[in-house]
């Protein structure tokens, strides 16, 4: 069985993360619950930082909130010294909550209303990352009325296809995001931002996917990039000092997963970074980069409790939990895959292969399909790992179901930074009927 960050098993045969007994956790607590491992956080935090500080490159790593984002996270992203990436009025809330330093936020988003970015300029925030020629017309609207800068970044599609699922491939010609390198469009938003008297423009941003085990990808990326860079100084004498290459760094879900460490991917980016920056003599750009699976993915852990189990003679055994595509929608969504154990008898022969069904109203509501577990039975704890990324994310309230708590556990203390939703909760913004029925005449 493989474990993950500070995962080990104590003397009554219990999963434990961070030092704490998850079932310890559970009584606390209650199920479903998400614990996070925030040493394995800061560890990965660290790992990328110290990459670019032994390969020689200014760097800034900013983490992709959208993987998991709370005021908490953004807490321990501040301790780290990262940065954030945002990309909705309400991500940039949080992190405003978490007072986390605007000078190092950086808003994303393919349709950001005006509202949005007049936030974004209200918070004087570190960066806006420009999808699209509507949001140009609109930030130069809102920078010159208030005759204020901002930092931007072009997001550029590079033609990179990775090697990933379709609804996380991001850096393709046809895509909802950027301006594409090769029809002209990269170049078009280059000349209306680049002499503007109240935009700076930094550089270019990509983001060609998610769940991506190679660097081929990365280091193709770097070099469109960078070619575009070399271009626009040799004919309008204009120097990019970020480029930035997003996130998409996979993790180890299953056996099948062969995911890099941190060092392979960035010691690609810079090498390509600088031979090309040596060979055209064009100062080295600041390299900027957005991990977010890779931060939080498998330092979170789901704790569920076994229910209803039924037997399928010759075809499968299911076993229930109290949640299901509620907390985590993504093996419904696009057939991602776990691991899972039995918490509370972790050495036990993990032989009997089940199907961990939530309690959604919904056949497809799966959280494994072929799980091996401790032939489980009602009220056994089931640890499914690597759930730290897109599940509290993506949570909703469907069949009303309350969002479960989250926990962050370290150094074997535990605590609670987003509360269980209640049933009050989940009827809080609903509103009574009050318009009067009128009967029909006879």
């Amino acid at each position: 069985m493989h474990l993950y960050g500070t995962q080990s098993v104590n003397q009554q045969d219990h999963l434990t993360i961070g030092g704490v007994d998850t079932i310890d956790l559970a009584h606390t607590y209650g199920t479903p619950l998400v614990v996070y491992d925030t040493a394995l956080f800061r560890e990965r935090a660290l790992a990328f930082k110290e990459t670019f500080k032994n390969v020689g490159i200014r760097a800034q790593v900013a983490y992709a909130s959208k993987a998991f984002s709370s005021i908490a996270i953004y807490e321990v992203a501040k301790q780290e010294g990262l940065s954030l990436d945002v990309v909705s009025g309400g991500e940039l809330f949080t992190a405003i909550a978490a007072d986390f330093p605007r000078e190092k936020i950086h808003f994303h988003g393919n349709n950001k209303s005006y509202t949005e970015l007049q936030y974004a300029f209200d918070e004087k925030i570190g960066c806006i990352v420009i999808d699209n020629f509507s949001e140009i017309a609109l930030v130069k609207e809102i920078a010159e009325s208030r005759r204020e800068h901002m930092n931007v970044l072009i997001r550029v599609t590079p033609g990179v296809e990775a090697h990933t699922h379709d609804y996380i491939t991001t850096g393709q010609e046809d895509s909802k995001f950027g301006f594409d390198l090769k029809n002209g469009q990269a170049d078009e938003a280059f000349l209306h931002l680049h002499d503007h008297p109240y935009i700076q423009l930094l550089g270019m941003h990509c983001h060609i996917g998610s769940q991506i085990f190679e660097t081929d990808a990365f280091r193709f990326a770097a070099e469109v990039l960078m070619d575009k860079m070399i271009a626009w100084r040799d004919e309008h004498n204009f120097i990019c000092t970020v480029l930035n290459l997003g996130g998409g760094f996979g993790i180890r879900y299953t056996e099948e997963d062969t995911p890099l460490v941190p060092s392979a991917y960035i010691e690609e980016m810079a090498t390509i970074v600088l031979s090309m920056t040596r060979s055209h003599s064009y100062p080295v750009p600041e390299i900027w980069i957005e991990p977010g699976r890779s931060l939080v993915g498998d330092a979170g852990t789901s704790l569920y409790t076994a229910g209803s189990t039924k037997e399928v003679p010759g075809i499968r055994t299911y076993i229930a939990v109290d949640g299901g595509m509620s907390d985590n929608i993504r093996p419904a969504l696009y057939g991602a895959k776990y691991t899972a154990a039995s918490a509370n008898r972790m050495s036990i022969a993990h032989d009997k292969k089940v199907t961990i069904a939530g309690k959604c109203c919904e056949s497809g509501d799966k959280l494994i399909e072929e799980a091996y577990l401790a032939d489980p039975s009602e009220g056994d704890v089931i640890a499914i790992f690597c759930t730290g990324a897109y599940g509290y994310s993506m949570a909703s309230n469907y069949n009303r179901l309350p969002k479960p708590a989250i926990v962050f556990c370290e150094n074997g203390e535990h605590q609670l930074v987003v509360r269980r939703e209640t049933y009050e909760d989940v009827v809080r913004l609903d509103i009574p009927l009050q318009m009067v029925r009128r009967e029909e005449k006879i």
